[in-house]
C-alpha cells in the first residue's frame, strides 16, 4: 500500500491499525536546533482524542504519545522524528459481524477489492483513528511556525442546517475551546450540541463543515504550477476521512460577484503593500499574498449507523447488516485538530521549501 507519506521537504509517514498494536508516525526534514515542547504535542492529542465529551464517540483512549527518537535535550536533532501512540481501548469483537459484509459508504468494498484483504476490525487502515498520528506531526509543524508568528485556527462553522453567518474577524477565537463543538458563536453552539444529541439518540449521524484561518502568512508561499498553495491544502483537507469538499477565499458563492465586486484592490499603507478586500483567501497565483488565508472543509455524516441498512457480502449475496461499537455521531468536534494539523504540514513544508536556515 503506498500513499502514506505527505510533504516534500518536511515529510510524514504514518503507521499502523485502528485495532492493532499502535499507531504512529515518523517526521523527516525537520531542522535541527527547533525547540520542541512536549506538552503542547500532547494538548493537541487530547483535543482530538476520543471520549472527551458525550457529543463525540466513547471509545477510551488517552492517547499518550511516546517519543521514540528525533530529539535530544529539548530539541530537535534534524534526525527522523518517530512517536507511537498505543491503542488499549479497542473492542474486535464489535466488527466480527462484517468480516465478509461490506458497510454502505465505508472503504471495505474498496479495500477488498483493490487489495484482496482487508483488516476488517474498526477499518483497519482506513480508520480515522490514523489521524492521530497527522495531528501529533502537526503539533510539531505548529511549532515551527511559531517561529515565523504564524497563527492557526480552526472551529466547527455548521452541524447539519445550523450554521455560523458571522465572518470570522468578528468572531472571539477565545470561546472556541470552552464548549465540545467548538463552535465560537456560544448560542448556536448550544443548539448544534442539542442536535447532535438528538441525532445520536435516533442512532444516526450528520455532517457539517469547519472553518480555518490562518493569520501572519509571509509573501511568497506557494511553487506554481502544480504545487500551487491552495492546492496542497485542498489535497492535504481531501485527505482526512469523511471530508466531501474544500473552498478558500470566496469560494462557490463568489461565482455570484462579477470581476468589478471580486478583484481584490491593492493598496499601501505603511510602506506594506496589501489589499483593500480579500476574496482571494491570501492566495494568488497559487502563492500567498500576505493576507490572512482562510477556507472551508465539509464533512460527510459518519458512515457507521446504529440502524440496519442492506448491502453485500464478498460473494455479492444480500445481507441485512447494523453498525456496533463506538461511534460519532458527528465528527466535526474531533476534526478541528485534524485540521489544523494538516493546514500546519502544508504550511510547513513551504517554509521549507522557501528557506531552509529559518533557526
Amino acid at each position: 500500500m503506498a500513499g502514506n507519506t505527505y510533504g516534500k521537504v518536511f515529510k510524514i509517514s504514518t503507521f499502523g491499525e485502528s485495532h492493532g498494536t499502535a499507531i504512529g508516525v515518523i517526521v523527516d526534514g525537520c531542522p535541527a536546533g527547533l525547540p520542541l515542547d512536549l506538552e503542547a504535542i500532547q494538548h493537541e492529542l487530547d483535543r482530538r482524542r476520543p471520549g472527551q465529551s458525550k457529543i463525540v464517540t466513547q471509545r477510551k483512549e488517552a492517547d499518550q504519545f511516546e517519543l521514540l527518537s528525533g530529539v535530544f535535550e529539548g530539541k530537535t536533532l534534524g534526525t527522523p522524528i518517530a512517536m507511537v501512540i498505543r491503542n488499549k481501548d479497542y473492542r474486535s469483537r464489535d466488527y466480527s459481524h462484517i468480516f465478509d459484509k461490506y458497510r454502505p459508504s465505508h472503504a471495505d468494498f474498496t479495500y477488498d477489492q483493490k487489495y484482496g484483504f482487508r483488516d476488517y476490525r474498526g477499518g483497519g487502515r482506513s480508520s480515522a483513528r490514523e489521524t492521530a498520528a497527522r495531528v501529533a506531526a502537526g503539533a510539531i509543524a505548529k511549532q515551527l511556525l511559531a517561529q515565523h508568528n504564524i497563527k492557526i485556527t480552526a472551529y466547527v462553522s455548521q452541524v447539519g442546517e445550523l450554521a455560523l453567518t458571522q465572518a470570522y474577524q468578528n468572531l472571539d477565537f477565545d470561546y472556541i475551546e470552552k464548549t465540545p463543538i467548538r463552535c465560537p458563536d456560544p448560542e448556536l453552539a448550544e443548539q448544534m450540541i442539542t442536535l447532535i444529541k438528538s441525532i445520536r439518540k435516533a442512532g444516526d449521524t450528520i455532517g457539517g463543515t469547519i472553518n480555518a484561518v490562518v493569520q501572519g502568512v509571509p509573501v511568497g508561499l506557494g511553487e506554481p504550477v502544480f504545487d500551487k498553495l491552495h492546492a496542497e491544502l485542498g489535497k492535504a483537507m481531501l485527505s482526512i476521512n469523511a471530508c466531501k469538499g474544500f473552498e478558500y477565499g470566496s469560494g462557490f458563492e463568489g461565482v455570484k460577484m462579477r470581476g468589478s465586486q471580486h478583484n481584490d484592490i491593492f493598496e499601501r499603507k505603511n510602506d506594506v503593500i496589501s489589499t483593500k478586500t480579500n476574496y482571494s483567501g491570501g492566495i494568488q497565483g497559487g502563492i500567498s499574498n500576505g493576507m490572512d488565508i482562510y477556507f472551508r472543509v465539509a464533512f460527510k455524516p459518519v458512515a457507521t449507523i446504529i440502524q440496519s441498512q442492506t448491502s453485500v457480502d464478498n460473494q455479492g449475496n444480500s445481507v441485512d447488516i447494523q453498525g456496533k461499537g463506538r461511534h460519532d455521531p458527528c465528527v466535526v468536534p474531533r476534526a478541528v485538530p485534524i485540521v489544523e494539523a494538516m493546514t500546519a504540514l502544508v504550511l510547513a513544508d513551504f517554509i521549507l521549501r522557501r528557506k531552509t536556515d529559518f533557526l
